[in-house]
């Protein structure tokens, strides 16, 4: 046993950005935020500094130096204030969206924090997420999930009840697809109905419109990843969720169950055409080690210029068959099992046994023999 917890633990990846500092420019009166990662020196997780992107313009060619944009900014009477968090041991981005007229907000893809050597979920991550809402006396009205994620636990849960204690309870949504996903993983798993039927508050339809204050976000399918998946609209952003990545790595893999390499296509298609300096948030980024910091956004003219999956010398046929190739080279998400029990429950944690314990189920994969 402690043979296997050690070959567990030296297995979990932690990815770490380089220092880094905000760096600000203005422009035309906006304000701009280059980087917004920092890192305590006793750190094993970093802690990330907030900075907030309002009308954020980036350049063709993202850096660490300020270039001029090749058009205005996007001019729209609703540029959110948008507060990218990076969680570097799953090297999510995690995001709350908040109109600046009403601090009326949403939180999209949080992350609860697990550590799979020891079975410990703590709330580091989503504490902080807390704090910073207090700090900014934001008033979440909606915590937004792109999918059933299977790399990360949700805190969605947790943060809606610690939320209620002093504001109006936010409501939990999704794509209305994922009941077909709690089914296939329920029945897997053996999670039972009564605890993932009611899970969510809100399953949004394609092209759905919500009002969150100033602020008209519109539900966007995007499948391929997940065949529930959805991206959130905003003004001139789009938060794709696992769809595509940063240019140098591309797109999200596409072999979990109902997954499928031409439909990320078909999703990353519908991104692309969106007007040049829509911004698209990545739900993930992998930076390779010591080459860059974790870059949150692109704008739609980068991706069609530079995305190495989808960029403009790309076709279906060869993206299909690339996206297909690196999916079989990829091993399964450290976390797959405990994500997906806990998240098709909306970030619940399962019933407490008559002992007060909370139980998850990993199966076993036997090689070399069938039995003994």
């Amino acid at each position: 046993m402690a043979s296997l917890r050690s070959t567990l633990c030296r297995s979990s990846r932690t990815i770490r950005p380089p220092r880094s500092t905000c760096v600000y420019a203005t422009h035309s009166t906006r304000t701009y935020c280059k980087a917004n990662i920092g890192q305590r020196k006793d750190a094993t997780r970093p802690l990330q500094r907030l900075c907030p992107y309002t009308a954020t313009t980036v350049s063709r060619h993202h850096s660490t130096q300020q270039h001029s944009p090749e058009r205005s900014p996007i001019n729209t009477a609703q540029d959110p204030r948008i507060y990218p968090i990076f969680e570097a041991t799953t090297g999510t981005f995690q995001y709350i969206v908040a109109d600046p007229s009403s601090n009326a907000s949403v939180i999209i893809d949080p992350v609860l924090d697990f550590d799979p050597c020891t079975s410990t979920i703590s709330t580091t991550s989503a504490d902080a997420l807390l704090t910073l809402i207090s700090k900014e006396y934001l008033n979440i009205h909606y915590i937004l999930e792109t999918h059933a994620h299977a790399d990360h636990i949700s805190a969605a849960s947790y943060l809606q009840a610690q939320l209620s204690k002093t504001q109006t309870r936010p409501q939990i949504g999704i794509g209305a697809r994922i009941d077909a996903v709690q089914k296939l993983f329920g029945a897997r798993y053996g999670v039972p109905p009564a605890e993932y039927s009611t899970a969510f508050d809100r399953l949004f339809s394609d092209d759905e419109l919500l009002t969150v204050g100033g602020m008209h976000i519109t539900a966007m399918h995007l499948p391929g990843h997940t065949p529930d998946h959805m991206g959130y609209r905003i003004g001139a952003n789009v938060f794709c969720g696992d769809s595509l990545f940063h240019a140098d790595i591309g797109t999200a893999r596409t072999d979990f169950p109902g997954g499928s390499a031409r439909a990320l296509w078909a999703s990353a298609q519908k991104l692309l055409a969106l007007p040049d300096e829509t911004r698209i948030w990545t739900g993930h980024d992998y930076p390779p080690e010591g080459a860059r910091a974790p870059v949150a956004v692109m704008t739609v003219r980068q991706h069609r210029e530079e995305n190495r999956h989808v960029g403009v010398d790309r076709g279906e046929e060869e993206f299909v068959d690339i996206r297909m190739q690196r999916d079989k080279a990829l091993g399964a998400p450290r976390l797959l099992h405990q994500s997906l029990q806990v998240n098709v429950r909306g970030g619940r944690l399962p019933a407490a046994d008559e002992d007060g314990r909370r139980m998850l189920r990993v199966p076993l994969k036997l090689h070399g023999t069938e039995s003994w």
